[in-house]
């Protein structure tokens, strides 16, 4: 026994040291990449020192004597912060993550391959202005002088455990110009409008729904007199112009892509519309919709979830007699956050040297996206415009038919390299309205949290082609430097006349106490139909006409209200032109934010802090009359109808009312409508399924109410007394018995996971990465106004975000307000990797000091960078 005691003691003691030796060998690692934020580093290529101030939450205030070392210096400490997420990015964007991780990326590849997203933004880089060209090449550099000697760990952690995957002996090529373009592909990606919808109303289109149901009750206009548009007050195209109502001054037009007279939409007709029924068809287009499914979503996924706020307000409604502005836009979540703060100043400014500027950069990209300079402050949501189209071809072996005969197809053949593996051929075939989606093959890998997913093949004779604007090369990377050297209305549109893709509402207001609005971007005109539908090749196919010209499209400056108000609603009237979209944003953010700002004067940053986090329900308004009203046999039924009784409408995070509305919401649109809709057409419950609700309601003996599988005849109470007999049993099993002890932020959680590792399945990998900010339990909803999305057919996670939060005071830059949902930092166990996280969850703010004095004050750490040698 003592020999065995001793032999136990002495494998104890080893396991002793091989533990302190992992734990020690995995402190090296992952503090190797940290970087140097204080004392003195070389930057090679630098004319004259730069200093970079960080303050307590590592946000870098970088000043140069000149725009190149300016620049240079942004691309250093971004790679200092976020290397791996570039480099990630970058592979993504190429179709190349096959060659990190292995065969498992391959579908992926395929898709990025197929539409070409690096091929497009190489053959931008030849389109931009002498100036965005240096500035790509001057962050280039940095990131390469960063980059110059580091290996392994000394890189990222990310890169140390590269070889796990297959990759050995990755070593990371230098960083170009073409590698931040190419995030911009993906940027337009994420925001692309329509396509899921289009394709939603194709296949559902050739579904049975049975008697009294008809697929067009499920997508419902938009309604302009209750959900008020951006622009309220309409205007319209006047001999190629838009001219603003409410007697707004029309100034100086930027000129963009030049065009005619706006041509107004037509709605498709069974002439120009593909035969949906036909099973060559229906197969192309199930593929397509697989291949949609699955594809790369790093801002998100494209789905009814999208969206962002903004409002700027005039010196006549607020406390200082100064404009405000606030911006929250709303994406996927990410960890690292999606955004990095930073402020770019050159001291002095100069005409050489122009920049002063504060905002939200993405690593990999430089300049500043949103933010505001010395004079004006800018802010993004998206506009949604219908840029892209899906075609159903008919193949005729190498071609497609067309009206006037075959067309032949561009075919071209790429070679994947695949970690661990043999290199993969890839072919794309590229029709007259873009490449055939439909191709790219039976595996596709979700990033970031997702199942890999079975697609289907085409169907025989037939394929699905995409007709985008984001594959036309655009010189769109013009509009940063552009937007951040603006220092009036005139600027600001002449930037904004660059942004083309993607088309965002611009939010405008300066320190003379104007507020302005501009959209932008590459919008199609189409002959024959609106964009809603898939078009058939041979029927003529997407047919475009032209873009609009940027003097067609909508904007305004100083309204009489003193107040603009976005969130991705409509832009204009219905019937007013031009024609720019169908498939928005039904309105119930923005009719929020026009009554909590409605009639108000005095406003101060404090009320729009307030609004940005406001909670209320607005689909709880229509409904809860109704669900209050019927009388439930169920004892279960009549307690969650006792919650709702007393509940104050805010989907605040301790709410029990907020819990048992949105369990009984849940119920009820899988009462409704999972027995009549194929299962990939089910509610995820945003607002447009409030729309439909708030139509169905005032039918009580809709169709739609009774059970189309049982054969069962229901009415719209019997149906509102099961779904709240159904709420009660999921959240009695899920929270306990007791109701007013149900907390809506226990089942509504925001578990930030990293993109590449944090759903790797293996448990101490995914723990190294995703361990902070770990589970949030939020408030907020869909389409409320903190909108922290959540899809009805999963559960109550969040999956779309408030991805930051902004407020400016422009008679104060100092007492601007900023935050981001995770940290500046993208390296684990980094004090910022997710230190904003808490105060994002809570409404809380980090302080946005500007003036150089108050940079200088707040700064904690001072990182001096010197001209090598």
């Amino acid at each position: 026994m003592r020999w065995v005691r001793r032999v136990l003691g002495g494998l104890a003691v080893l396991l002793v040291l091989v533990v302190v030796v992992v734990a020690a060998a995995t402190t090296v690692a992952v503090r190797r990449g940290h970087p140097t934020v204080t004392g003195e580093l070389p930057l090679p290529g630098l004319a004259a020192p730069v200093t970079v101030e960080r303050d307590a939450d590592g946000v870098p205030t970088i000043v140069a004597t000149s725009t190149e070392d300016l620049f240079r210096a942004q691309g250093y400490v971004h790679a200092q912060d976020r290397y791996w997420e570039m480099d990630f990015r970058r592979h993504v964007t190429a179709g190349r993550l096959s060659e990190l991780f292995g065969a498992g990326q391959l579908g992926t590849d395929r898709f990025i391959r197929t539409l070409g997203w690096r091929r497009v933004a190489a053959a931008e880089l030849e389109l931009l202005a002498p100036d965005t060209r240096a500035m790509l090449e001057a962050y280039a550099a940095g990131v390469n002088a960063w980059t110059a000697g580091r290996t392994g760990a000394a890189l990222s952690l990310e890169h140390a455990l590269l070889p796990l995957t297959g990759a050995t002996g990755y070593r990371p090529e230098p960083w170009t110009a073409v590698d931040s373009l190419a995030w911009l592909k993906a940027m337009a990606w994420d925001l692309r409008s329509n396509l899921e919808q289009e394709l939603e109303r194709a296949r559902l289109s050739a579904v049975d729904l049975g008697p009294g149901r008809r697929w067009e009750d499920l997508f419902p206009a938009f309604d302009a007199e209750r959900h008020p548009p951006i622009l309220p007050w309409g205007g319209g195209v006047v001999d190629g112009t838009f001219a603003p109502a409410a007697g707004t001054p029309v100034g100086p037009v930027a000129t963009g892509v030049s065009g005619t007279a706006t041509v107004p939409p037509v709605v498709p007709t069974a002439a120009t519309a593909p035969a949906f029924g036909d099973d060559g068809v229906r197969a192309a287009l199930d593929a397509a919709a697989a291949v949609l499914a699955a594809s790369p979503d790093l801002l998100g996924d494209g789905s009814e979830g999208i969206g962002s706020n903004s409002w700027a307000v005039a010196g006549s409604r607020t406390a200082t007699g100064g404009a405000l502005l606030a911006n929250d836009p709303h994406l996927a979540p990410a960890l690292p956050s999606i955004w990095y703060q930073v402020r770019l100043r050159c001291a002095p400014v100069t005409d050489a040297c122009p920049y002063d500027v504060a905002g939200f950069s993405f690593s990999g990209v430089p300049g500043i996206i949103i933010g505001h300079n010395a004079r004006v402050a800018w802010g993004f949501t998206n506009l949604g415009p219908d840029v892209a189209d899906l075609v159903v071809e008919r193949l005729d072996g190498d071609a497609v038919v067309r009206p006037d005969g075959p067309v032949a197809l561009d075919v071209r053949t790429e070679t994947i390299r695949v970690a661990g593996g043999e290199d993969v051929a890839h072919e794309v075939r590229v029709g007259p309205d873009g490449p055939l989606i439909s191709d790219v093959g039976a595996e596709y890998a979700e990033l970031g949290d997702g199942p890999l997913t079975a697609g289907a093949p085409a169907g025989d004779g037939y394929a699905v082609a995409l007709r985008w604007v984001a594959l036309d090369p655009a010189p769109t990377a013009d509009a940063i430097p552009r937007l951040m050297r603006a220092d009036d209305f005139d600027a600001f549109r002449a930037a904004a006349a660059r942004l083309q893709v993607p088309s965002q509402n611009l939010l405008y207001a300066d320190v003379d106490g104007h507020i302005g609005y501009q959209a932008p971007g590459l919008i199609p005109v189409r002959a024959g139909h609106d964009g809603t539908i898939p078009t058939a090749g041979w029927e003529g196919g997407a047919a475009w006409t032209r873009y609009l010209d940027f003097a067609e499209l909508p904007y305004v400056l100083d309204p009489a209200g003193g107040v603009i108000s976005t969130a991705n609603q409509l832009v204009l009237p219905p019937g007013t032109t031009p024609f720019i979209h169908v498939d928005v944003s039904y309105g119930q953010r923005g009719r929020r934010i026009a009554q909590l700002l409605e009639g108000r004067t005095g406003l101060t940053l404090d009320d729009l802090a307030a609004i940005q986090v406001d909670e209320h329900n607005t689909n709880a308004e229509v409904l809860l009359p109704y669900l209050l009203a019927v009388a439930p046999e169920d004892a279960g039924a009549r307690a969650v109808q006792a919650l709702l009784a007393d509940w104050d409408l805010q989907d605040a995070v301790d709410s029990a009312g907020s819990a048992a509305f949105n369990a009984t919401w849940r119920a009820l649109l899988a009462r409704t409508f999972h027995d009549e809709l194929p299962a990939w057409a089910w509610p995820s419950g945003g607002g447009r399924w409030w729309e439909v609700a708030r139509g169905l309601v005032d039918v009580p003996d809709s169709a739609w109410w009774s059970d189309a599988t049982a054969g069962t005849t229901r009415d719209r109470d019997d149906v509102l007394a099961l779904a709240l007999a159904d709420a009660h049993a999921e959240l009695s099993d899920r929270l306990g018995a007791d109701p007013a002890a149900w907390r809506w932020g226990e089942v509504h959680t925001l578990t930030p996971t990293h993109a590449a590792f944090g759903a790797s399945g293996i448990a101490p990998v995914e723990w190294l990465f995703n361990r902070r900010p770990g589970v949030l339990e939020t408030g907020g909803g869909t389409d409320v106004v903190n909108s922290t999305s959540w899809s009805a057919v999963d559960g109550y996670a969040v999956t779309w975000v408030p991805s930051m939060r902004m407020l400016v005071d422009l008679t104060d830059l100092d007492a601007g307000r900023w935050i981001h949902l995770t940290g500046q930092s993208g390296r684990p166990f980094h004090p910022h990797y997710g230190d904003q996280a808490e105060r994002w969850r809570t409404g809380g703010y980090a302080p946005m000091p500007f003036t150089p004095e108050a940079t200088a004050a707040a700064a904690v750490d001072v990182l001096t960078l010197t001209p090598a040698g």
